[in-house]
């Protein structure tokens, strides 16, 4: 749709919300933290990463995130570039020792099995799939050596439940959890993960480019025994390379610095303010405000029929088809309402509104206020 084609629809000032940012990632970026980098950025900003002051902040980084996630003893936080992406390649060299089993239910959580699917030196990989709007179980396999799963699945607003599969110990099979959409946002027992792995664009209202994880004891036994191992690995893969960087506050190439500050300021907000649980109740709270308008809306729905389900961070919402979803967050985004369009590939008709702890839950009821608005002006 171009902007000639975009219907002349003002919504009313005192409907919008303060701030109109509901992207699913990258997502809203506090202001105060913007405000920030910029009060230093003749000091920050192109700066040597092996240097004291960034170091410092890579370390404040990992100790904020152990924090915000009540990692238990001996877990430690690594981190390098690329995005959780390169992190899927950088774990068929450093992770799997020969299979592993993935739940795919979107995009993002059958990437990861495809990416396996394509390594030469692993077996393939078993695959459980459901259906949009639905997440499958575990079940425990025989010679599966690493269990992938996807706290919250970013394409559909679907979220699931993280526990070992049953009767499966760690010393016998590690579980690794794409965390993007959820690290900082859903709550979770960390002692059911050994892999909790993230890129920092959504929850933690920074900027991509960067990958972090949350490995548990037997996690980092696992790469430092297949680094000793024969098998080849580009260094910028290499697991191994990145926990030594990580544990001297570094990267193995050069980092980001705006991407690092800002995520410093995220952790170091959400920790101020009461942490996980803090961060949990409130995206809760968007959610909840999101979800009961769209199930008392005549022209709304939520597409996650199984409310248990239901993401708090990713809102996935149906327009009735009488309503073209495409128009109606073209004219949002004409009033300065940005990012509700729904994920391209599961071609529904539908919003997508992200409810990470940056996003004001008041804005969240300006906004279902807002889609109200559109939808009636344009039946008229």
């Amino acid at each position: 749709m171009t902007s000639t084609d975009v219907p002349d629809i003002r919504i009313p000032a005192d409907l919008l919300p303060a701030d109109g940012r509901f992207g699913s990632g990258p997502s809203k970026v506090r202001p105060e933290a913007v405000a920030a980098l910029a009060e230093v950025s003749a000091t920050w900003m192109g700066t040597s990463h092996r240097q004291r002051p960034v170091k410092a902040v890579v370390a404040s980084v990992r100790r904020g995130l152990a924090e915000l996630l009540h990692l238990p003893e001996g877990y430690e936080v690594l981190l390098g570039n690329g995005g959780a992406t390169v992190f899927w390649d950088a774990a068929t060299f450093g992770l799997i020792s020969a299979r592993s089993q993935h739940l795919a239910f979107g995009e993002f959580s059958s990437k990861f099995a495809a990416a396996v699917a394509g390594a030469p030196h692993l077996d393939p990989p078993d695959v459980i799939e459901s259906a949009a709007g639905t997440h499958p179980e575990a079940r425990p396999t025989e010679g599966v050596d690493l269990y992938a799963f996807t706290h919250n699945e970013t394409s559909t607003g679907v979220a699931m439940a993280l526990a070992r599969p049953e009767g499966v110990a760690a010393e016998e099979a590690l579980v690794a959890v794409d965390a993007t959409s959820a690290a900082g946002a859903l709550l979770f027992d960390p002692s059911e993960v050994d892999v909790y792995y993230l890129a920092p664009q959504k929850a933690l209202a920074s900027d991509g480019g960067l990958w972090l994880a949350a490995c548990s004891p037997a996690a980092i036994e696992r790469i430092e025994r297949i680094r000793s191992s024969s098998r080849w690995c580009p260094p910028s893969l290499d697991l191994g390379i990145a926990l030594d960087n990580s544990r001297a506050d570094q990267t193995y190439n050069t980092p980001a610095l705006a991407t690092l500050f800002l995520l410093d300021q995220q952790l170091r907000w959400l920790n101020d303010n009461g942490g996980l649980e803090w961060a949990a109740a409130r995206c809760a709270k968007s959610a909840s405000v999101l979800y009961g308008w769209a199930e008392d809306s005549e022209h709304a729905a939520p597409f996650v029929a199984d409310p248990a389900k239901r993401s708090s961070v990713v809102g996935t919402i149906d327009l009735a088809a009488s309503v073209d979803a495409g128009t109606v967050s073209a004219v949002l985004r004409a009033n300065g309402i940005v990012d509700t369009d729904a994920y391209r590939k599961l071609g529904r008709n539908q919003v997508r509104i992200g409810t990470f702890p940056a996003v004001d839950p008041d804005d969240v009821a300006a906004l279902c206020e807002s889609v109200d608005f559109v939808v009636a002006a344009l039946a008229v």
